[in-house]
Order: C-alpha cells, then sequence, then structure tokens
C-alpha cells in the first residue's frame, strides 16, 4: 500500500448562526496500491476536493488517519502559480523546492514541456498563457520530481482532444513504471482507463463495479 485514508471526516462550520454545518467527510476510506490508475467521482460540492486535499496533507481531517510515502504529486483544481515568472522560471522554482539539481530540473523541463505540447512556451509569462496551458504547466509540475503518488484534481480540463490522448499516455506510462495515480473528476470517460472508480457520496467512499 503506497497511501492509505480511514476514517476520514470534515465538517466545515457555518458562517451564518441560522444555517447547519456542512459534513464533507464522514467516515470516507480509500487504498491506493503502486502502479494502479483510480478514479474518484461524485457530483459537484460532494467533497472530492477536500479528499484530495486531506490525502495530500494540505487539509487536516477533524477525525480519520491518512498513511503516505514521502514523495506526493499534486495538482490542485485551481493551479497555485506565480502570473510574473516565465514558464521556464516555474519549472526552476518548483524543482528546487524539491531538492531538485540543476540539470535535473533542465531535463524534466525539456521532458514535460515536449510530451504535453507546450515547449515552445517556456520562456512566456505565466498570465499570458492560456487556459490549457497553465493546466500543462500545473500538472507538469505536480510530477517534475517522480513522486511515488500522483494525486490529481480535474487534471485536464481545458485541455484540447490531442492534449487528453496526450495526458492519458502520459498517464499509462507512470502506471507501468510503478507510480500510483488518483484521479478526481465529476465525470469520468473510458472507464476502462482505470483500475478501480470509486465513488464519493454521502461523505463516504465506495468502489463503483464498472465491468
Amino acid at each position: 500500500m503506497v497511501l492509505s485514508a480511514t476514517g476520514l471526516e470534515k465538517t466545515y462550520s457555518s458562517l451564518l448562526p441560522w444555517e447547519p454545518n456542512v459534513t464533507v467527510l464522514d467516515g470516507a476510506s480509500i487504498e491506493l496500491r503502486a502502479g494502479e490508475v483510480v478514479g474518484i467521482v461524485g457530483e459537484n460540492g460532494s467533497g472530492k476536493s477536500t479528499l484530495m486535499q486531506c490525502l495530500v496533507g494540505a487539509l487536516d481531517p477533524d477525525a480519520g488517519s491518512v498513511t503516505r510515502p514521502g514523495g506526493i504529486g499534486w495538482c490542485p483544481q485551481d493551479d497555485r502559480l506565480y502570473d510574473r515568472l516565465t514558464v521556464d522560471e516555474t519549472f526552476r522554482l518548483f524543482g528546487q523546492a524539491h531538492g531538485m539539481a540543476p540539470e535535473e530540473i533542465e531535463e524534466a523541463a525539456d521532458r514535460l514541456t515536449e510530451r504535453l505540447a507546450f515547449e515552445r512556451f517556456r520562456d512566456r509569462r505565466v498570465d499570458r498563457l492560456s487556459g490549457g496551458n497553465r493546466r500543462k504547466l500545473t500538472l507538469s509540475i505536480s510530477l517534475m520530481h517522480d513522486p511515488d503518488v500522483l494525486l490529481l484534481d480535474e487534471p485536464y480540463t481545458g485541455f484540447d482532444w490531442e492534449t487528453y490522448l496526450a495526458f492519458w499516455e502520459l498517464t499509462e506510462s507512470l502506471s507501468e513504471r510503478g507510480t500510483t495515480v488518483a484521479l478526481i473528476s465529476h465525470l469520468v470517460r473510458e472507464q476502462e482507463r482505470f483500475d478501480r472508480i470509486y465513488e464519493l457520496s454521502d461523505g463516504s467512499l465506495t468502489v463503483r463495479d464498472h465491468a
């Protein structure tokens, strides 16, 4: 097991005294194994992004536990990019944060920008990128340090069809190398691409039968 969560609970307090608190996770549990491609689906507002933040360690659950390895990559739904930096400067910033050597950062930038077809934008500032290219950059920096587990929140929003296919080719190659990929979406197409699909409903996770 490369990542597991047991009995996660999370409730958000209402800002208004006459409105009830909102429970989004109520005993949610999940297990991820090496090399798996796992989908997590649920309606809008079901708590998928809250679950992802708890799994990656960006948010503490009210109860429950998460066991995770050292190497995690996270592609959040809303990018955490710096608009005034170029694409290359963004790679260098996040690569240094991961403790990567300059040549490792350059190799990762070369490989990922070519794989996702945005290498011609490497000198462009982030605030001048299209939404799809911002998404490609966010995805790239989440996996540039070769994490053991990659957690993706709506990763292909804004992708055209060719980039969508390139994303799945990349996901398959990561899985073959033993990297675990967990993907959150409100809608999962091509269910055969997944080893397992969890459905988040009423705060808990159940495995969906997609045979």
